[in-house]
């Protein structure tokens, strides 16, 4: 019996992966490239790194954008009057000069007759109306100018993502801001607490949770032109192996969870299986986050194992604290009695259909 037990220990019987023993053999201390640590306060607090979501300085210090301010590309009409007979611009018996369809250059100028070239893009219709005012006023006396958008949607921004109407939208007066825009756009089409919204300006983009977009004032910017908004879900996920209810890739699903709550979204340990000492969490860490676990510099990315062992006295309360992150493999190791329970079906299990065959060889 005790020859037959040696033999199926050293044979691969059935199991959902390594035992705790295994893992530890894998450690640094033992001469592999992993470092297995315990939990503890420290390393809780010296883990608990979640990458930020937020808008920078140059997002947020924007100003909002004037809803009827020219912009390049703009078409404009200009009507002009001069207070004497025979004017500058105007005809003999004609009391106005019309210029229209005068398109804002991609600089932002357009050429006015003896105001020159006038700078339009950035201003109101009101603002370059006295500005070419100023401009005649010292050629002709008391000249009256008037100025009008006729072609061209000013600023605009792009929605896209999982909105309830996709588009292309004008900064008008009551959506200058990104919060304002998306209730222009019907507002996001998936659960609010997993949509993260990114806005790209040029060379740069920012993102927030819908969450912080509404919760902070700050994240609500004013909106630019040319300005992308994309909404999305949430794509943080774990993964979830061995003696756990699900053996699956899961959604984060929040902006943070803790070990207690991963286990729980897929349905706790296995009460069949489970070693409650030996539940894992894989991971790469930074090295900023190594060197704090570590308490010492590490120049690279470093793999860790962290055990939670939910049977010591605080072991429920560290794994509550121990934040899981994107990209984490949860593993929960077979209890040691399981693999004798395999050994001794697999024994017994041999033994009963040795004597069938001897049985139906008499």
């Amino acid at each position: 019996m005790i020859a037959s037990l040696a033999l199926l220990a050293a044979c691969a019987l059935p199991r959902s992966g390594p035992n705790k023993t295994e893992i530890f053999r894998g450690s640094v201390e033992k001469g592999g490239n992993t470092h297995v640590i315990y939990v503890n306060d420290h390393v809780t607090r010296a883990s608990a790194f979640a990458p930020a979501f937020g808008f920078s300085a140059n997002f947020r210090n924007a100003s909002q954008v004037g809803a009827d301010e020219i912009r390049a590309g703009d078409r404009l009409a200009l009507a002009i009057w001069e207070n004497v007979q025979d004017g500058l611009l105007t005809s003999a018996g004609a009391s106005s000069a019309q210029l229209t369809e005068i398109q804002v250059d991609s600089d932002g100028f357009i050429f006015v007759p003896y105001a020159g070239r006038v700078r339009a893009a950035g201003n109101t219709p009101d603002q370059l109306r006295q500005i070419i005012t100023d401009q005649l006023a010292v050629r002709t006396p008391d000249p009256q100018v008037s100025v009008a958008r006729v072609a061209g949607d000013g600023a605009t921004v792009s929605v896209m993502g999982r909105v309830s109407a996709q588009g292309v939208y004008p900064i008008e007066r009551p959506t200058r801001s990104l919060s304002a825009m998306l209730a222009r756009a019907g507002g996001v089409a998936i659960p609010p607490e997993v949509a993260v919204i990114t806005v790209k300006r040029g060379s740069e983009s920012g993102k927030v949770w819908l969450t912080d977009l509404y919760a902070s004032p700050t994240n609500d910017i004013a909106l630019r032109p040319g300005d992308l908004i994309v909404v999305e879900e949430d794509q943080r996920t774990f993964t979830s192996l061995g003696a756990l209810g699900g053996q699956t890739r899961v959604p984060l699903g929040n902006e943070v969870i803790n070990a207690v709550e991963a286990i729980a979204m897929v349905g706790g340990l296995s009460t069949q299986l489970a070693d409650p000492t030996g539940v894992f969490v894989l991971r790469d860490e930074p090295p900023s986050v190594a060197s704090r676990v570590l308490g010492r510099p590490v120049a690279s990315t470093t793999r860790f194992a962290y055990v939670l062992d939910l049977t010591r006295p605080n072991g429920l309360f560290l794994a509550r604290d121990f934040i899981i992150r994107d990209g984490d493999t949860i593993y929960v190791t077979e209890a040691p009695y399981v693999q004798w329970q395999k050994t001794l079906g697999a024994i017994t299990g041999s033994a009963a259909t040795a004597d069938s065959l001897s049985n139906l060889g008499n």
